[in-house]
């Protein structure tokens, strides 16, 4: 019997599962095709990224930095209010080779990470859990102690055992142009209903064209005229769901919820690369597999992690919806260089950044 099945080995299970064979668990992780395809998220990262992977991969990851964006109410044409720093702000990475890397640091450190393993069932039991999986055509049983869903926002895991849905799902839209473009700023249209459209440059890659809308919204629509309003054509087109909202409980007796799957993600981004392994990070250091009590733990260490940004993350998303007037005239009164976190909002308020608006 393992210590712990992960089923899902995108950033947050592949974090989980290296972690957690550092640590000495027997850990075995399943992913239903190959790590990092398809492609279904944007790779626009906080440079902290670089503490997750291995110091050699940023070169082969690295595909260009960021120090800024432009925001813009209307569209390409429309005015912008910059917000930059001096240092880099963020950077595009290489998405399917970020997923890949982490998978491997997690075999390096002794999981047993299995591609094209799809989970089709989890009988959770007072003892452990046994979960079926679909393998080349056979039907393989597996046990272990406890079980982590780090399965994406349409979570099999978080199903099979009861546990609630995000608060909402959106659905996000993105493709590329193929042309290079190492600009230093991206482009964040606030357009689309409720969130906003968005423009990456990834240097030699190309360019990222990207959306997301609460469903219902005709995102195909917006996106064809996103991309015609600056007269590109794309390809590699991608769709997926984006969770905002984490319920109130991430596990049961023998299961917890890592990442998209608990919808540990920022409420104004949709992104949630850095959430999903922090909180990975905090459940390898208050799980024992052997004590189902510790998972009130995790409940509790993610959640004091996080919780804040998060909730000041709905806040700041609120700002979307308003009038085009009241959008114009904050974006012109705080726009210029930051002192602010990507992933952190509450770095808004440090001293710091305070002292560079009271400067402005």
């Amino acid at each position: 019997m393992y210590d712990f099945a992960v089923v899902g080995v995108g950033p947050a299970g592949a974090r989980f599962a290296r972690r957690a064979a550092e640590a000495g668990y027997d850990v075995v992780a399943f992913e239903k095709g190959t790590v990092g395809t398809p492609l279904a998220c944007s790779g626009h990262v906080s440079t902290d990224i670089w503490e997750y992977v291995p110091e050699e991969s940023k070169d082969r990851l690295l595909q260009n930095r960021v120090y800024g964006a432009n925001f813009r109410v209307g569209g390409p044409g429309t005015r912008a209010y910059p917000f930059y720093k001096s240092q880099e702000v963020s950077n595009v990475v290489d998405r399917i080779e970020l997923d890949r890397t982490l998978a491997d640091c997690a075999r390096e450190a002794g999981a047993d990470v299995r591609e094209r393993h799809t989970v089709t069932g989890i009988d959770e039991r007072h003892d452990g859990v046994e979960l079926t999986v679909s393998a080349a055509g056979e039907t393989l049983s597996v046990e272990a102690k406890m079980v982590a869903g780090c399965d994406g926002p349409v979570s099999r895991v978080r199903r099979a055992v009861g546990l609630p849905e995000p608060g909402e799902t959106l659905h996000g839209v993105l493709a590329f142009d193929d042309d290079p473009d190492d600009g230093d700023f991206v482009d964040v249209h606030l357009t689309v209903p409720r969130f906003f459209a968005w423009r990456i440059p990834r240097g030699d890659a190309g360019v990222e064209y990207g959306l997301a809308a609460p469903p219902g919204a005709e995102v195909n629509e917006m996106f064809d005229a996103l991309t015609d309003a600056y007269d590109v054509e794309t390809d590699h087109f991608c769709s997926g769901a984006i969770p905002i909202g984490p319920p109130d409980r991430v596990t049961t007796r023998r299961a917890f919820l890592v990442g998209d799957a608990a919808a540990q993600t920022k409420p104004f981004t949709g992104g949630g690369i850095l959430y999903g392994m922090t909180a990975a990070d905090r459940a390898v250091s208050t799980i024992s597999p052997d004590d189902p009590a510790t998972l009130r733990d995790y409940e509790s260490a993610w959640r004091e992690e996080l919780q804040s940004e998060i909730a000041l993350g709905h806040w700041i998303r609120r700002a979307y919806s308003l009038p085009e007037s009241v959008q114009k005239l904050g974006l012109r009164s705080l726009s210029g260089e930051i002192a602010v976190h990507m992933d952190k909002p509450t770095s808004f308020f440090s001293r710091e950044h305070l002292g560079k608006l009271v400067g402005r």
